[in-house]
């Protein structure tokens, strides 16, 4: 796990070694143990320094910021080359399978010098070019510089676990881990990208597909590569390496399917245990945490320290700390917990908005933060995570509706009906909610406004400046998603691709590196993922409302049935309401200070009067709120425009 960059000139000019040096600063945190500095003309041999002033002349520079996980000797020191100086190699990331990967390899002939998995994907590259993506399990983000073929190569891994994004600027292509070091190059302009500040305004909606919320810098999708040319490196060459597949149904029972499941996700625990430095997890007591936490005692045993890291919330009804304590004492693990409090965030906010590059749509990720700082606290390099379960496994409410939508779509009228009347039973959720939005799914687009409003999802809110939307070009519009006959299957790709899984996976990176500690995802493997998806809809949510019905059948005999049994859902929440109530002097402050006056996205008057009204309790609240603070606070960080 480290950070990544590099600069190629399109002309003969060499690149300014200070600028290098800068965009490299702005990701040690990333990479505290080393560095490393690479330098190409063209023409004369490479040079690899720990000292940029060593490039002199180079018109292609790549670096390398260290977090050591796997061979923390010299030996996995970067930017690491091939013996036959053909190929080199910057990478961010973990591959799991790297020693299946090198002893397919070594019958083949190769050797290693390192037992670090940077080789063996540099070789794999060396042996089957792109090909070799496709036999990866891991995160991943890297470029690799072929001397030979005079192109650069990046790629970015099946999900997105790893950022890369990239800039135009002076006569030359550069990319990094993080968007806060390309905004250091001269030429590249903070300027808002009009499409995404509506989508994240409106919908909270951020980190999908290509485009981020500064105009001038692109984000490589996951499961493509990007391929330049230093001949003609105006005509790049982005391809996607990996699609996930809809159409797959595989005709298994509910037992045949439990049993694989159970074996693919203890699978891929075992290799995401796989480190030379001390792993833990964290543990939010809900069935994914819960369950990781439990797979890696049942797969190390008892020699196995297990540090779990938990954020517990100080309101009662958000709190699962009961749930945590149970999954604590059933796993033998060296607990740590951590609260937090509304002064706490105002304190350390601007930390996290500096950290995240991109505005974000709940305080949920500052807990997220302070269990990383806990963390790192008690030495702890590497942790395990349940992200993207809830994606694959239907675990958040509103994929009841798409279940039932999926039901009354196929005609199944008598099972939709039981459904709905098992479904409204579970905490969280209401009949006029569910019918609600499995009706909004149904609908063709063109219908679909009237419904939204019904549920305050206007198109044009009143607190948004549509005049300055369309004077920009762009209609207020809301995403829709393609579905078929199947709506929950369709729900969970979008998720997994497009509405939920790309922001939760930069939150997770951003938190987890600025304490540098490898945040891994066990969910989020091709094999897992594809498996899932190519399932009966009612095995992820089950006839009585069930959600991850088959997970928690695999589990049984591994995670005690208290936390399988859970019908209620609190996820990573903070009290989100009750501490912007609490904070409401610094909430006005920020609506009247004079950067709220500088974005004309927003009606400040109307929105200054919906807080208001909130607060007095005449209003519901609505997670707009923080979406409208966090980006007035984002903009005054960054210097935003919104202006060309």
């Amino acid at each position: 796990m480290c950070g990544i960059g590099g600069i190629v000139r399109f002309n003969s000019s060499g690149i300014d070694l200070q600028i290098l040096t800068t965009i490299s600063n702005c990701l040690k945190f990333r990479g505290p143990d080393d560095l490393g500095f690479l330098g190409w003309s063209g023409t004369s041999p490479v040079q690899i320094s720990r000292n940029p002033e060593a490039l002199e002349g180079s018109r292609i520079c790549l670096f390398h910021r260290r977090l050591s996980i796997l061979d923390l000797s010299p030996a996995g020191w970067q930017p690491m080359g091939t013996s036959d100086e053909r190929y080199y190699i910057v990478f961010n990331g973990e591959i799991y399978n790297y020693l299946e990967l090198q002893t397919q390899m070594k019958a083949l002939g190769h050797q290693f010098r390192s037992r670090s998995d940077t080789e063996v994907l540099l070789t794999a590259y060396a042996q089957w070019g792109k090909k070799a993506l496709n036999k990866l399990v891991g995160m991943f983000a890297f470029a690799i510089l072929d001397t030979w073929e005079r192109t650069l190569f990046l790629a970015r891994d099946f999900f997105g676990i790893k950022p890369l994004y990239y800039t135009y600027s002076q006569n030359g292509l550069a990319f990094a881990s993080e968007i806060k070091s390309l905004l250091k190059l001269p030429g590249v302009n903070p300027r808002v990208n009009p499409q995404r500040l509506y989508d994240y305004l409106h919908s909270g909606l951020t980190d999908y597909g290509s485009e981020t919320l500064f105009a001038d810098i692109k984000q490589l999708p996951p499961s493509h590569f990007l391929k330049v040319s230093l001949d003609k490196p105006q005509q790049p060459q982005i391809e996607r390496y990996w699609q996930l597949e809809l159409n797959q149904h595989l005709d298994i029972t509910f037992a045949e399917a439990t049993e694989h499941l159970r074996h693919l996700f203890l699978e891929s625990v075992s290799l995401h245990l796989r480190s030379d430095v001390p792993v833990g997890a964290a543990l939010s007591g809900g069935i994914d945490s819960s369950a990781i936490v439990m797979a890696m005692r049942h797969l190390q045993g008892e020699q196995l320290e297990l540090h779990t890291f938990s954020y517990i919330a100080s309101d009662p009804a958000l709190s699962e700390e009961k749930w945590v304590d149970t999954v604590a004492e059933a796993a033998s693990v060296v607990g740590h917990k951590v609260q937090a409090s509304p002064e706490d965030l105002i304190t350390d906010l601007n930390r996290l908005i500096d950290l995240q590059d991109e505005p974000f749509g709940s305080t949920s990720i500052y807990a997220q933060y302070r269990v990383f700082q806990l963390a790192k606290t008690a030495g702890i390099k590497v942790m395990l995570d349940g992200q993207g379960a809830d994606e694959l496994l239907g675990g958040y409410r509103p994929y009841l509706a798409a279940r039932l939508a999926s039901l009354l779509r196929q005609g199944q009228w008598g099972t939709a009906n039981q459904f709905l009347q098992q479904s409204v039973k579970l905490p969280g959720t209401s009949q006029k909610k569910l019918l609600l939005r499995a009706v909004g799914l149904l609908l063709p687009p063109s219908m679909q406004a009237s419904v939204r409003q019904l549920v305050n999802k206007d198109v044009k809110p009143s607190w948004l400046n549509s005049d300055w939307f369309t004077r920009h070009g762009l209609v207020p519009k809301l995403y829709q998603s393609k579905h078929g006959e199947e709506m929950l299957r369709s729900e969970l790709y979008y998720a997994l691709t497009e509405t939920s899984l790309p922001m939760l996976l930069r939150y997770e990176d951003r938190n987890s590196m600025a304490h540098s500690i490898e945040s891994r995802v066990p969910f989020l493997t091709p094999a897992l993922i594809n498996f899932v998806l190519s399932l009966p809809e009612e095995f992820i949510i089950a006839r009585d409302g069930t959600s991850k019905a088959i997970f928690r059948q695999a589990m049984r005999g591994i995670v005690p049935d208290v936390i399988l049994d859970r019908k209620d859902k609190i996820g990573f929440a903070t009290p989100e309401q009750q501490w912007l109530k609490t904070l409401s002097p610094w909430v006005e402050a920020v609506l009247n200070s004079e950067m709220a006056t500088q974005i004309p996205a927003l009606n400040l008057q109307q929105v200054k009067e919906e807080f208001q009204a909130v607060v007095e309790g005449r209003s519901a609240f609505d997670f707009r709120i923080w979406r409208w603070v966090n980006l007035i606070c984002w903009a005054e960080r960054f210097t935003v425009t919104f202006e060309d």
